[in-house]
């Protein structure tokens, strides 16, 4: 490999070092006794075991690779890092992400890239109930089915399912597109069916390019707002 292209790999083992240090070092903080992690350095974290809140809070542009499932929170509030969980994750995983990429090999608890910002949350299997609530700005790609009330008022990014949705996709939502291939359950409040244009085929393709999937963007159906919720109707008073 070229020496320029070369890239530190640290080890971080869950059963010798704290979780508290682990997340330190990787928040750019100092833990007595360990070298700090040099910048564009690479993560092993070894035994994760189902911990909550492994690798989250991190600003900086690297790549972490957790082996084994994990529990709560995972890569919860990330910027610019590329988190890799080998695999399944709890509730919440990619909460609040700003930007960078969080790919999960296994499956997905509820509320997956809750109020997430930017950045693109990738799901290999299934993800469960509220996949995606108040998502303002995130992608997400699950490459299974979803739960009930994913997308639930989510305001702005892009939701993309490869299998099925549960009961009341996308409820209450605003800006924000989704993309189902298989069936869905039901929709929620002011979510409708919508035309696939051009344009909508074109950003597809390049998230599901993005996401490592290869599929006809053509087989999929768009949702979005039917933008009746965006004004008080006086017909609708005695429901305020």
């Amino acid at each position: 490999m070229d020496a320029m292209t070369e890239t530190k790999v640290r080890e971080l083992d869950l059963s010798e070092t704290t979780l508290r240090a682990v997340n330190s070092l990787l928040q750019g903080r100092s833990v007595e006794g360990v070298d700090p992690l040099e910048a564009g350095e690479s993560v092993v974290i070894r035994h994760a075991r189902g911990a909550h809140a492994v690798a989250v809070g991190m600003d900086d542009p690297r790549r972490v690779v957790i082996q084994g499932s994990v529990g709560y929170f995972a890569a919860g509030m990330n910027q610019q890092a590329e988190v890799v969980i080998e695999g399944s994750a709890g509730v919440g995983v990619a909460e609040n992400m700003m930007s960078g990429i969080v790919r999960v090999l296994g499956n997905a608890s509820q509320s997956a890239g809750a109020t997430a910002h930017g950045g693109l949350l990738i799901i290999k299997g299934d993800a469960g109930a509220r996949c995606g609530i108040s998502m303002k700005g995130v992608d997400i790609v699950v490459g299974g089915s979803i739960g009930h009330m994913s997308a639930f008022m989510a305001q702005a990014g892009r939701l993309v399912v490869r299998g099925d949705a549960g009961d009341a996709l996308g409820d209450s939502i605003y800006e924000a597109r989704i993309y189902v291939r298989g069936a869905v359950k039901s929709l929620g409040a002011d979510c409708v069916a919508k035309e696939m244009r051009p344009e909508h085929v074109a950003e597809l393709e390049e998230l599901l390019t993005a996401a490592g999937f290869d599929d006809d963007p053509h087989e999929y159906t768009r949702y979005g707002s039917a933008r009746k919720l965006y004004n008080f109707n006086v017909d609708n008073h005695s429901a305020y």
